[in-house]
């Protein structure tokens, strides 16, 4: 049996999203991100990328790029519930998905060519899904590996220009026996593995495609590259890539972080963010149905330095008031130097809160004496259940209680492998 998989990745997520939702803004350049100088771009629309907005890139260059632009705060609520849509229906076609972030997806359909048609069929069936359900546009590729699905369903994405999207191919499926005719022609870079210092090195060699790259003996490309990165690029630059659709990836770990306009060395101020961060974090542990053995703080300082710092609880946790005293404890070991740029809370070592051994959702003795012995457990359940009433800003913890020594908000970054919300797709 041929092996069919499909990758089907939206097109400028987050952007098309806000444009779904204010129409006015349709045609024009929109840019998603953190409003401040010191914020990144996360999303643009094509109106915006034809100006060369791309994402990661400072928002202070997105501006001088494409200064008509409209700059948009991210709403990442509102992109988890169209994300939920599109895995919804990529999940109607074959339980075989393996989601990659909010906005992009493996499928294996090998099995479900008999139901739904050829991969063309399907592809063309989940697009036309992704817009009578959500109103967004998404491209899909197929082959009968990652690799070449993925590099297809970039090949069929729309350009950007002046005017909008031009629009691209939409799907493109490369058979089985069409693999090296469609990869050998891409650049490089084309291949996952291939950053800019290790490009530059194989253009030393004369390399610059992947039909280059499949000629040299791998003994070359082992010299270059290293044992391990050259056989795997010299079996990709022939097609070979074996690693399968693995659905429902489990979840690693979930995070908040906010990157503030100007360097902020107000402890107290530092210290109502962590609160509200770490609130935030705990409603996406229980709303996953898991518990945390280890929290992580993030701070990175003006000059850029980083430091993590974490601590693991004796019982996993999924308190708010837990988390934020862990995570209050390791901030005030570290100086504030000039100024934090950068403050995040995450969360690891995550286990379904039924099954984790030992789990007591109670805090230690001392963790309790910190918060005054409250029965944060069941008080979190009541919270949960008011957000799910009256929406997530309906309660706060009042020690987040803003004054007027705090800090203005950056751009918020939900953490990778965000457990799925319960909140109903948009129709």
């Amino acid at each position: 049996m041929t092996t069919w998989v499909l990758h089907a990745d939206m097109d400028a997520f987050y952007a098309s999203v806000e444009v779904r939702e204010q129409p006015q803004l349709r045609g024009r350049p929109v840019v998603v991100g953190g409003t401040g100088n010191r914020g990144v771009v996360a999303s643009a629309s094509y109106e915006a990328r034809s100006f060369g907005v791309r994402s990661a890139m400072p928002i202070s260059q997105a501006r001088r790029l494409c200064p008509q632009a409209v700059f948009v705060a991210p709403r990442f609520a509102l992109y988890q519930r169209y994300s939920e849509g599109f895995h919804h229906i990529a999940l109607s076609f074959t339980p075989a998905v393996e989601g990659i972030g909010m906005d992009e997806a493996f499928l294996d359909v090998t099995g479900a060519v008999g139901l739904f048609g050829p991969p063309a069929q399907i592809g063309a069936s989940l697009r036309s899904r992704v817009a009578d359900e959500l109103g967004l546009s998404c491209c899909v590729g197929a082959g009968p590996s990652k690799l070449v699905a993925k590099l297809a369903s970039e090949a069929a994405k729309p350009k950007a220009s002046a005017r909008g999207a031009v629009p691209g191919p939409g799907v493109v499926v490369v058979a089985e026996g069409e693999v090296l005719a469609f990869l050998w022609p891409l650049p490089i870079e084309a291949l996952w593995g291939v950053g800019r210092a290790s490009a530059e090195r194989l253009r030393k060699l004369g390399v610059s495609t992947v039909g280059d790259l499949a000629a040299l003996p791998a003994e070359a490309l082992v010299g270059a590259l290293g044992r391990s990165a050259g056989h795997t690029l010299h079996s990709l630059a022939w097609g070979r890539d074996d690693r399968p659709v693995v659905a429902d990836r489990e979840v690693k770990s979930i995070g908040h972080e906010e990157t503030y306009p100007t360097d902020v060395a107000d402890r107290g101020a530092l210290d109502r963010r962590l609160v509200l961060m770490a609130d935030q974090v705990a409603a996406r542990v229980r709303e996953g149905g898991l518990v945390a053995r280890t929290v992580v703080l993030k701070l990175r300082y003006g000059d850029f330095t980083t430091l993590t710092r974490s601590h693991t609880f004796a019982h996993p946790q999924q308190t708010g008031p837990a988390l934020w005293t862990a995570a209050r404890a390791l901030l005030d070991e570290l100086p504030l130097k000039e100024g934090v740029r950068l403050l995040g809370v995450s969360v690891s070592g995550l286990l379904p809160a039924g099954e984790a051994p030992g789990q007591q959702l109670q805090l230690s003795l001392s963790e309790q004496a910190e918060v005054q012995g409250a029965p944060w457990p069941e008080a979190s359940v009541a919270v949960d259940a008011v957000r799910a009433r009256f929406g997530a800003g309906a309660l706060r913890p009042a020690t987040a209680l803003s004054s007027r020594s705090s800090p203005e908000r950056g751009a918020p970054t939900p953490g990778r492998g965000e457990p799925t919300g319960r909140q109903p797709p948009p129709r």
